[in-house]
């Protein structure tokens, strides 16, 4: 508590919360935000947290990215495995993740590298290699049942987010769209791409839709995810890459994605299971 009172900050109150009492809630007026986090970075680097400067509200908005995010694997990573072209797609993947690349141009990059692929991979993809990331569903119903609208917002495809969202109860999908020609993929995108600009577009656009004041809680893991991050109310990086996680008020990095529901104070009595 001194380390943070030496920011500038005064701590008004600490406790455990009543819902889960594995939760430290902190209650702390003026200071600086990136000094505070810095000194709970040093003393919990791993932990899972959120930061606001407001109460702690339950969102009535709900993006997320997918691959890595909702899901435990990169889409088309996995897909280039059926063409034997795993290693260099997955170097592009984690390059554009990172920042280092522009997405548009390393997304048509390694969906070239598709091209001549059977449509019929996709499904067997999906079914063989493709699974929720551990409290995916729960997480996603929970915040449904509670009056959140859910997005799913990915710079993967549609042949696989929608399956995807449909499992996990999403309302609604944004994602690219493969090409496909007599049951072959050509090695092409239909259609704009949904980058980073589109993800905090959707955000942005959803957040009026329901209205002034609407609570908006946006979650992924890479460097396409920021601006939507960064435009939320809430943003959480989740086991996410270092620029992703510099720019969330909050990280998971321990727990799985029930972790968000305990952050919130919803009671287990509440969760969604499934």
């Amino acid at each position: 508590m001194e380390e943070i009172e030496d920011t500038g900050a005064e701590v008004l109150g600490a406790g455990m919360l009543e819902t889960n009492p594995d939760v430290l809630e902190l209650e702390i007026e003026d200071g600086d935000a990136v000094a505070v986090r810095r000194v709970l970075d040093a003393h919990f680097p791993d932990a899972d947290m959120l930061l606001t400067t407001a109460p702690i509200t339950l969102p009535q908005l709900f993006v997320s990215d997918m691959d890595s995010t909702m899901i435990a694997q990169e889409c088309i990573d996995e897909l280039a495995d059926y063409a034997g072209l795993k290693a260099q797609v997955a170097a592009i993947t984690e390059r554009a993740m990172q920042g280092e690349l522009d997405f548009a141009a390393a997304l048509h990059e390694r969906v070239a590298l598709l091209a001549g692929l059977s449509e019929a991979a996709i499904a067997d993809c999906l079914d063989q290699r493709i699974r929720p990331m551990a409290g995916a569903a729960t997480l996603v119903r929970t915040l449904k049942s509670l009056g959140a609208h859910t997005v799913l917002v990915t710079g993967g495809f549609h042949a696989f987010a929608d399956t995807i969202a449909a499992a996990l109860g999403f309302d609604r999908v944004v994602a690219n769209r493969l090409t496909v020609e007599d049951g072959v993929l050509t090695g092409k995108v239909t259609g704009e791409i949904v980058d980073s600009a589109v993800k905090q577009a959707v955000l942005e656009q959803e957040m009026v839709r329901l209205g002034e004041g609407t609570i908006s809680l946006a979650m992924g893991d890479g460097a396409n995810d920021i601006p939507m991050i960064r435009a939320a109310t809430h943003g959480i990086a989740f086991r996410a890459k270092a620029k992703a996680r510099e720019a969330a008020d909050g990280r998971i990095d321990r727990g799985d994605l029930t972790a968000i529901l305990e952050l919130y104070g919803i009671s287990r009595d509440d969760w969604v299971m499934h």
